[in-house]
């Protein structure tokens, strides 16, 4: 997209995506240094093994300039190679778990400081989340079970699109296929957020009743009832098809919802 920067942070979700994730930050040539696991794994041929050299201590330093003692050493696996090995402590005789971090780093005569300071940076993209997260309310559930996300996602992206639709774009330069809608008995030609759900409803009819009425078709073979839903279907997504399009060449991007 046209921006340049010199590093990538990322968390062990990232870090341990090698075939996808760090896969496209190699291809690009892109510095960076990626949180991994305790027990990530590396293949070592025969007669190779892991080595674990020495301390160093460092200063961790805050974005107010205060300053805390951190500790960091290489860790090798077999060979050092382009991608090198890191653990990040706040002691090394207990090794906390909540104050000690594995990282994987692709960044040409890196030393060890500025491996600790560099990733400590990370921080500030958590932070960054984690404020978004309290004003959209995000941060008062947690949900775990996946049919769960999914229909979080399912609300959040009904919410944007309800706000997009009432955007200015929209109310303004109105796509032509809204005049096609008007006809229809029960469309509301107002500019509220009721108005809009009415007409969002009325779009999605077609979809919402066929599924309700597939069930009885397994039942009851009716193949003309099937495909005069299928053409409705056909010609309701054909016409609202361009609405989307809009939206997503529009400033709110619906398409990256």
């Amino acid at each position: 997209m046209g921006f340049n920067f010199n590093l990538v942070l990322a968390d062990s979700l990232y870090g341990e995506s090698g075939t996808n994730f760090r896969s496209v930050l190699d291809q690009l040539g892109l510095n960076y240094l990626v949180a991994i696991r305790s027990n990530h794994f590396v293949d070592l041929l025969p007669r190779q093994h892991t080595q674990y050299l020495n301390w160093h201590k460092f200063k961790r330093v805050f974005s107010d300039l205060s300053s805390e003692n951190r500790f960091i050493r290489e860790i090798i696996h077999g060979k050092r190679g382009e991608n090198r090995y890191w653990q990040i402590t706040t002691e090394i005789e207990k090794l906390p778990g909540n104050s000690t971090w594995y990282v994987m780093s692709k960044y040409a005569d890196i030393t060890p400081r500025d491996v600790g300071n560099f990733y400590g940076l990370r921080t500030w993209v958590e932070y960054g989340l984690k404020q978004s997260k309290n004003e959209l309310g995000w941060a008062d559930y947690r949900l775990t079970r996946y049919q769960d996300i999914e229909r979080w996602w399912e609300i959040v992206c009904s919410a944007y699109l309800m706000v997009s639709l009432d955007s200015e774009q929209m109310r303004f330069s109105p796509p032509e296929p809204q005049t096609r809608f008007a006809s229809h008995p029960e469309w509301d030609n107002g500019k509220g957020g009721k108005n809009i759900l009415n007409n969002l409803r009325l779009i999605l009819q077609p979809f919402t009743l066929f599924n309700l009425i597939q069930p009885w078709l397994t039942v009851f073979s009716i193949p003309e009832l099937s495909l005069g839903f299928a053409k409705l279907q056909f010609i309701v997504y054909r016409l609202t098809s361009p609405i989307f399009i809009f939206l997503a060449h529009s400033d709110f991007h619906f398409s990256s919802a």
